[in-house]
């Protein structure tokens, strides 16, 4: 099947992919632009899973002031060059993120940020609603292993669901960045302030 140019542009517009990427997404897919999303989506991804073990020395820290200045976040996200730091996506990314920051107010950004004592208070406090509910001891553990991961999809920040998107996490959105910008991004750590708090 012959792949119009349109086509290839049209596809290009709507994803920030390259031109031979598009016109091998549509390749793939017989021209169905739908389908040519979704082959460069699970290509990007992949890709973006052999970079996050590389160094990330540059990118940006960015302060965020929630509308009635009661909540203030600074959120620094790294990345392998300034020229990346410097990109509108790159920066956006930042600024979203400091502003779901805000709103979702994570304890950590991943899980073995969150304070080991803080996590074994919640085990005892799940264990126990567990046997006051009248659970069974054999399955104690397993409601009790339910609960403190949920308890990790509300604390910290890569497990939480992005608030902007309902249907990803932020994990996933940091990923679709590093297969969209071609390095490695790491959310390096944060600040989050509440007025009284």
């Amino acid at each position: 099947m012959e792949i119009s140019a349109n086509l290839v542009r049209d596809l290009r517009a709507r994803t920030g992919a390259g031109m031979m990427d598009c016109k091998k997404a549509l390749e793939e897919s017989a021209g169905d632009i739908e389908k040519a999303i979704e082959f460069l989506r699970i290509r990007g991804l992949s890709k973006a899973a052999k970079k996050v073990g590389r160094e990330t020395s540059e990118g940006l820290v960015v302060s965020y002031i929630h509308p009635g200045n009661r909540i203030g976040v600074l959120v620094e996200v790294n990345c392998e060059t300034d020229f990346v730091a410097r990109t509108d996506d790159f920066q956006n990314l930042v600024k979203n993120l400091a502003m779901h920051i805000a709103a979702a107010a994570p304890l950590g950004v991943t899980r073995e940020d969150i304070p080991a004592d803080l996590l074994a208070k919640e085990k005892e406090v799940f264990r126990a609603q567990a046997l006051e509910e009248g659970k069974p001891a054999a399955v104690v553990d397993k409601i009790v292993q339910g609960r403190i991961e949920k308890f990790y999809a509300e604390a910290a920040l890569m497990d939480q669901v992005y608030v902007k998107d309902n249907d990803k996490k932020v994990s996933e959105l940091v990923s679709e960045a590093i297969a969209k910008l071609g390095e490695n991004i790491k959310v390096a750590r944060f600040a989050r302030f509440q007025l009284g708090q």
